[in-house]
């Protein structure tokens, strides 16, 4: 097991440039399977959740080729069905939530898929109801080994149909998209999740002669066709990434700029922000964070009740970014109320911050007020252990702003997300090194 030791209290300075989007990445990776010819993907980040999903795809027969760093090549014209029966191929998918995607694909194209339950985040109940049942409802059978915990799905031939999602899940949009793609006839998804990722995982399959349209609205009509061919994929920059760079830069009062990022995505994060008080400079594709060394105010809503800021399905706030919203507030003036709403687990990392010194009441597992410090009082360092990898972004930012040295435990929980985290940070005068316990 890694950790990392962190010397707090250091103001940075320079430039950032975002890696390829985590999420778009594990999408896009998996719709390679739906062609057998060569399909080129840019801007890979090269993290921990990424490429263990490469080595599960490679092992099933998938041809990959690193072209340079992050950029690789997939060819899946030799898939072997069996391997998914195989306990190797059940040690590899388990270690991963992201490999749940490559059911559709895998059903679309060959009539069948096996995976088993995935793991992941650690954050509350994550069902995959969504995912099953919709293909059901394009003529699959499905059966639940519950002896082995294993999923299987097959079908002959899927049919188009109408389907109302029973939440927009990203990951189950995702996979009815994949399956739908080939299948007879007209899909209509309504309810469909329609985050940045799901929108560039269209416009990739439609790139590769796919019929998709509806794409960034949650209603997506999909027409299915015989096959599809190769294409040129470049993957968006991390939004979630950005969004840490930020709270980064802000709870230690730093100047930094985020190179090359694509404010089409940026506007509910930007806008969320600015809440806290935060300012930003735009400068073509570029987001400086200036250094706030007067601090941040939060701004209460027009009656003067307190601010709550709470997650929801695209365009409204990421859940992935409350985590690092509510670390900001920590050093804030004034108090703000975080509402999650998706998962019971996400806010149990408080307690860390509450041991380094923040002020914050967790009224349930969906909620918490902060209380802001002004940075009158600084954060104290501490020794702790990521649990997710949102959580974990957060303590290390938290570590990073406060007064001595602290211990990160657990933090392949970082790397899952987040590329080569403690090598960027110290260019930008960071003190982390990186240790083995």
């Amino acid at each position: 097991m890694n950790s990392f030791k962190v010397e707090g209290g250091v103001r940075l300075s320079g430039e950032v440039f975002p890696q390829g989007a985590k999420n778009e990445a594990l999408q896009v990776i998996c719709s390679v399977i739906l062609t057998e010819k060569e399909v080129i993907i840019d801007n890979v980040p090269e993290i921990l959740d990424v490429i263990r999903l490469i080595d599960l795809l490679e092992y099933i027969g998938v041809k990959v080729n690193k072209l340079r760093k992050s950029k690789y090549s997939f060819k899946a014209d030799s898939i072997d069905l069996d391997k998914l029966q195989t306990n190797q191929f059940n040690e590899k998918a388990r270690g991963l939530r992201g490999s749940i995607m490559i059911i559709g694909p895998m059903l679309s194209r060959f009539g069948k898929a096996s995976i088993p339950k995935p793991g992941g985040d650690k954050i509350g109940r994550r069902r995959l109801d969504t995912h099953f049942e919709s293909l059901i409802k394009l003529g699959a059978k499905f059966n639940y080994d519950r002896q082995n915990y294993i999923y299987n799905v097959d079908a002959a031939n899927l049919k188009g149909n109408k389907i109302l999602l029973d939440q927009p899940s990203v990951t189950g949009t995702a996979n009815l998209i994949m399956a739908s793609v080939l299948a007879d006839g007209e899909t209509i998804i309504y309810n469909a999740a329609c985050e940045p990722y799901i929108q560039q995982l269209c416009l990739m399959i439609n790139n590769m002669g796919g019929k998709i349209s509806g794409i960034g609205s949650n209603l997506i009509k999909i027409t299915g066709v015989n096959s599809l061919e190769g294409c040129n994929h470049k993957i968006e920059p991390d939004i979630i990434e950005i969004g840490s760079w930020i709270g980064l830069a802000a709870l230690t009062q730093s100047e930094i700029t985020i190179k090359g990022v694509n404010f089409d995505y940026l506007e509910q994060i930007l806008n969320v922000f600015t809440k806290l008080g935060l300012s930003f400079e735009k400068n073509k594709n570029d987001l400086k964070i200036p250094a706030h060394k007067n601090g941040y105010e939060i701004q209460n809503y027009i009656d003067g009740s307190i601010l709550t800021i709470s997650d929801g399905p695209w365009p409204l706030f990421t859940p992935d970014l409350l985590s690092i919203v509510l670390v900001v507030a920590t050093q804030a003036r004034g108090s703000i109320l975080i509402h999650q709403k998706m998962f019971e687990s996400r806010l149990f990392f408080v307690d860390k911050l509450i041991d380094m010194g923040a002020k914050i009441i967790l009224c349930d597992p969906h909620r918490a007020t902060v209380i802001g410090h002004d940075f009158k009082s600084k954060l104290k360092s501490t020794t702790m252990t990521s649990p997710d990898i949102r959580a974990g972004i957060s303590l290390l930012i938290a570590a990073l702003s406060a007064e001595g040295t602290s211990i990160i435990h657990n933090i392949e929980q970082i790397d899952r997300g987040y590329e080569n985290i403690d090598i960027r940070l110290t260019k930008i005068g960071a003190k982390i090194n990186r240790f083995s316990n």
